[in-house]
């Protein structure tokens, strides 16, 4: 090791730091000074650096080299490179024994420990920063600033300001004429600023027209009196709570002890529109494609809220799917009832994103039918209609036809489970690099609809195969090796150089996707039944085909992709402009960009295991 206390140049290091996170957060002063503090050390290849007194302590930043640190056993824990940071001590608090293993050459940058404690005293952001190593950072940065749901938000935020109020001894005809010229549905009846009572269109039916009262009688007579009120603080769902618990539709609000305003069922209906549990009941009530479509069109603000609220980003995927699969049934049952029972079982089967539970803004269609095998040549034509109405009423709906024809209304698409199994024979034990491709989708299945035995059969037949055909995963893997991060030499981005998205890449195709491919490929080769991403993973720790730390780095790089495309879309959709993948790296923050690139490394790494392991069945 070679040390130098000589003074070097302050301005490189300064230059170097500015792109170091979270250093090029600081002031050109702050940064003057801690490069005045640091120290440069020098380490060869295979050394190994432990909390230890006889080592430098605080925090050491690589302006060259590679380092791994690992636990006390040997397990790798991170691997770190150019700008990035580590601090033993930090590391040793949690699990002891951890070390820094330098596999390259490294030039390294020293900040003491009092000089590094003393910087996280005084800046905040630093002592979160530097709070765990880069997984932890990335599973940090996944949970999205913490906003209110609707259903939590104030009750101020949904009530009517512009109240209707009378004297207590306005007449019953004279508030009624006055409801109905303002067009409401309730009265406050006031003694000055004092809230007596409330009358509805419902007392006006039920106590006066019922039961023959004068229309000149005071309005107090059938006002009810002392209703039940909330504050403009409590929540929305305090306010549906107490309509649901005493049956009634209308609540005053208060505010010190005035009245400030009204809330309404209809007001919560209003906001329930893009409440998810709202859209799925009301899907099932629907009676023709353009009342589907309708609510289908409330899935941006359903996005919108949900990146506004605390949601993760499979949790809203989850949501996004579960209206899918309504829509898909209703669309199905009301083919049924235009074409009749069907001749025979079926199951209809969603194929991709859908299946995995996965789907968010603008995906499309992907989809099939197995029927059963005692179905007869002249069948074809019923399901063939099914098929039909479903996928135009998809298209209908914003789940635009697939450009690749897998959908239920293409014949390879649409067969019996003897035939199904034929075609997966086919693809497993004949593959080429077109076909992978093309039918690599159809691994990740779930029922939508109808009989899910024959699905379930098929599946197992597929596991059967693929377990034990080398040739088959090898083919699968040059196809997951086709799409690599965008991520270049010395961790720059890689982006489109002309064209409509110049300047960006693609978050699905170049990020999501790739982590999709591999844990798939994985879970074939292991019979793991799962088709959920986050599931197939934990089901790979489980069998050991995974380790806890990649296994949760792949889990957490997947996890903060996710949440870019989410929420790239619902700044898309603020703005006006239809959603898409694609992302300019500029566009985003700098510690937004830090923790891209660190998922992306995950995703390269997991690919060269993919590539040692699944390859070799080519030879």
């Amino acid at each position: 090791m070679v040390q130098l206390t000589d003074q070097p140049e302050i301005l490189p290091i300064i230059e170097f730091m500015q792109d170091c996170l979270p250093f090029n957060s600081l002031s050109a002063p702050a940064l003057n000074d801690i490069a005045r503090q640091l120290h440069i050390i020098y380490y060869r290849k295979g050394q190994v650096l432990t909390v230890d007194v006889n080592q430098a302590s605080g925090l050491r930043i690589l302006r060259s080299g590679a380092v791994e640190i690992r636990s006390h056993d040997g397990q790798l824990l991170d691997r770190l490179a150019e700008t990035e940071s580590f601090n033993l001590d930090g590391l040793n608090a949690d699990n002891d024994g951890v070390k820094a293993v330098i596999i390259e050459d490294c030039l390294l940058y020293c900040l003491p420990a009092d000089d590094y404690q003393l910087l996280r005293e005084q800046h905040r952001f630093f002592d979160r920063y530097f709070h765990s190593q880069r997984s932890r950072r990335l599973r940090r940065a996944v949970r999205y600033e913490a906003h209110s749901h609707i259903m939590m938000q104030p009750v101020s935020s949904l009530m009517c300001e512009n109240v209707l109020t009378v004297a207590v001894h306005t007449t019953i005809q004279e508030t009624a004429k006055i409801m109905t010229s303002a067009r409401v549905s309730s009265a406050m009846v006031m003694d000055g600023k004092m809230l007596l009572g409330i009358v509805t269109d419902r007392d006006l039916r039920s106590r006066v027209l019922s039961q023959g009262v004068s229309v000149d009688a005071p309005i107090e007579q059938v006002m009810t009196a002392d209703p039940y009120s909330i504050a403009s603080t409590d929540t929305v769902f305090d306010a549906t709570l107490q309509m649901t618990q005493r049956g009634c539709h209308h609540l005053p609000v208060i505010n010190k002890g005035e009245l400030v305003g009204v809330i309404t069922t209809s007001d919560l209906m209003l906001a329930k529109r893009d409440d998810p549990v709202y859209l799925v009941q009301h899907i099932s009530r629907q009676q023709d494609v353009e009342g589907l479509k309708n609510i289908a069109s409330a899935l941006p603000s359903v996005l919108q809220s949900w990146v506004a609220s605390d949601g993760r980003p499979h949790q809203l995927s989850k949501v996004l799917t579960a209206v899918s699969d309504a829509i898909t049934q209703r669309l199905i049952a009301l083919a049924i009832e235009q074409l009749g029972e069907p001749p025979v079982p079926f199951a209809w089967l969603g194929f991709g994103s859908q299946a995995r539970v996965e789907q968010i803004l603008g995906a499309d269609q992907d989809n099939g039918l197995i029927v059963d095998n005692a179905m007869l040549a002249e069948h074809d034509v019923w399901f063939k209609r099914l098929a039909n109405f479903v996928c135009d009423g998809l298209d209908q709906c914003g789940y635009p036809y697939c450009n690749g024809k897998i959908m239920a209304t293409t014949g390879q698409w649409r067969q019996t489970l003897s035939g199904w199994k034929k075609t997966v024979n086919t693809w497993a034990y004949e593959p080429d690099d077109d076909a992978v491709m093309r039918v690599s989708i159809f691994f990740d299945v779930r029922v939508i609809y109808g009989d899910k035995a024959l699905a379930d059969e098929l599946q197992q037949h597929m596991l059967s195969i693929t377990q034990k055909d080398t040739i088959f995963l090898a083919a699968l893997a040059a196809n997951v090796l086709s799409q690599t991060p965008p991520l270049g030499v010395f961790r720059r981005f890689l982006v489109e150089r002309s064209g409509e998205h110049r300047d960006s890449f693609n978050l699905k195709k170049r990020g999501v996707m790739p982590i999709v491919d591999m844990v798939r490929i994985h879970a074939l080769a292991n019979g793991v039944e799962a088709v959920n991403t986050r599931e197939r993973i934990a089901a790979l720790i489980d069998k050991k085909v995974m380790t806890l730390v990649d296994g949760r780095n792949l889990q957490d790089a997947f996890d903060f992709i996710m949440q870019l495309r989410v929420q790239h879309q619902a700044e898309q959709l603020a703005a006006g402009t239809s959603p898409n993948n694609y992302c300019n790296p500029r566009d985003l923050p700098d510690l937004s960009r830090h923790h891209l690139r660190d998922a992306f490394k995950v995703v390269h790494e997991a690919q060269d295991v993919i590539r040692l392991k699944y390859r070799g069945g080519m030879g």
